[in-house]
Formats: structure tokens, sequence, C-alpha cells
């Protein structure tokens, strides 16, 4: 494995523009569960809840679960070694960017600059009506479900529900990194969620080297990945971080 962090930390030495692809794996070490998968999320809850179609016709009923998710379960979770390794490589100029599938803000906790956030952010909300946004920490959640203080309509969380799509900017932001990338690094993502799937592999179409981090095969192993490092995110991006800023030369 040292061999392997190794020939990482040089590609990256080397790179011009590396960017980081990171998923529900980086958070999981945060407290945060994944969605999909034996301990995901949608093994305790229906996923319709997230069906905007059915969110916008059944809000109280939604919200109770919302609230129970994103609000009181996930505020307590803090950026871990890996969140925390990713916002020093930026600091340092080894990182462009981020872009990440996760809503849970916990790059930008960690002193992360640029993020390219491409499901939404839920320590936002915003109303569907006038579009005005509020931060999670203005908003009373034991009076659900929140509404807007300009026309009382009900707020939503400002991430992508199920019948959505990308926010633009996000969107346009991910894929000019993806094919501008000389290196990217992707962490804790399955490659199961499209189209953010499509994001690392239009950057191996453009030429760049693909360095995974995750504790098993993903879908991106065998098909687009260079050099895989097994293992926990926050495990592996420390070792990798302690070579990358130990030995800047």
């Amino acid at each position: 494995m040292d061999i392997l962090i190794k020939e990482a930390v040089d590609i990256i030495k080397k790179s011009e523009f590396t960017f980081a692809f990171t998923g529900a794996g980086i958070s999981v070490e945060s407290g945060i569960p994944p969605f999909r998968g034996k301990h995901g999320l949608w093994n305790k809850y229906d996923p319709k809840i997230l069906e905007l179609g059915y969110y916008l016709n059944n809000h109280e009923k939604c919200w109770v679960h919302i609230r129970e998710i994103f609000y009181d379960f996930f505020s307590d979770a803090k950026p871990n070694d890996a969140h925390i390794v990713l916002a020093e490589m930026e600091k340092k100029g080894y990182l462009k960017s981020i872009v990440t599938q996760n809503i849970d803000n916990l790059h930008y906790e960690a002193g992360s600059k640029v993020v390219h956030e491409f499901h939404g952010n839920a320590k936002k909300l915003k109303c569907l009506k006038c579009g005005t946004h509020y931060n999670s920490s203005e908003i009373d959640f034991n009076n659900i479900p929140p509404r807007c203080k300009n026309d009382g309509e009900i707020l939503k969380p400002d991430f992508i529900f199920f019948g959505e799509g990308i926010p633009p900017d996000a969107y346009k932001k991910s894929f000019a990194n993806a094919e501008q990338a000389k290196v990217c690094i992707i962490v804790g993502s399955t490659g199961e969620v499209t189209p953010a799937s499509f994001v690392p592999r239009t950057a191996k179409q453009n030429g760049a080297i693909i360095i995974e981090i995750n504790p098993e095969e993903s879908m991106f192993t065998n098909t687009i990945t260079d050099i895989y490092l097994k293992g926990r995110a926050g495990e592996v991006l420390k070792k990798l971080g302690d070579y990358l800023f130990n030995n800047p030369a």
C-alpha cells in the first residue's frame, strides 16, 4: 500500500490540475450513514419522502422524517481526517476543487473553499415560491414544516430530491473541472449514481489519471481507475497527506 500511496503522491505533485470527487463513503467516518447498501438509510426510511411530487403533496408527513434524518441526526456530524486532508491539500495548492455528491456541508466545515455541490446542501433551505434562501441555523425545527418569513410558504431543503435536476452552476463547473483535470481523486463513491458518476469518467476520457480511495471495489475500480488505494478514506488520505506535506519537493 505504501508503494502505491507514494506513487499517487508523485503523480499529484506533478499534476497541474487535480480535483477530488467524493461520495457518501467519505462521510461515513463522521457518523453519517449512506443512503444505499446494507446499512443505508433507505432500509429504515421510505425513499418517496424525497420524491418531489410526493413531497409537494405530503409536506407535513415528509418533514417529520426529513427533520429526523437531516437536522436531528446529521446535525452533530463533524469533518473527519479525510475532509481535513483534502482541505489542507487545497490550501497548499495540490487540489483545485472538490466535486461532491454529499449534502452534509462537511467539506466547507473542514476548510475547503472550492466545492461544487452536485446534489445541493442540506444546511440550506429555500422557498419554492419566492426563492428566498435560509441557513438551517435560522430555522426552529421544533415547528415543522418550516415556513418562509416572506410569504408563509413551506420551505424545502436545498438539496436535490428525486425528480429534480442538478443545480446548473454545480453541473457546469464539475464537468469543466473534469475536462481540464490531469488527476482525479475518487474518495468514497461507488459510482452507482448518475449523472454524478459521469464526472470522473469524463476526466478519464480527457486523459486524467484516476486515483481511487475506497474500502471495497466500486464501479470505477476495474473500468477507469489507475491507482486503487484500498481502505477507509480517513486512514488512506491521512497517510497520503503525511507523504505529500512532509516531503513537498
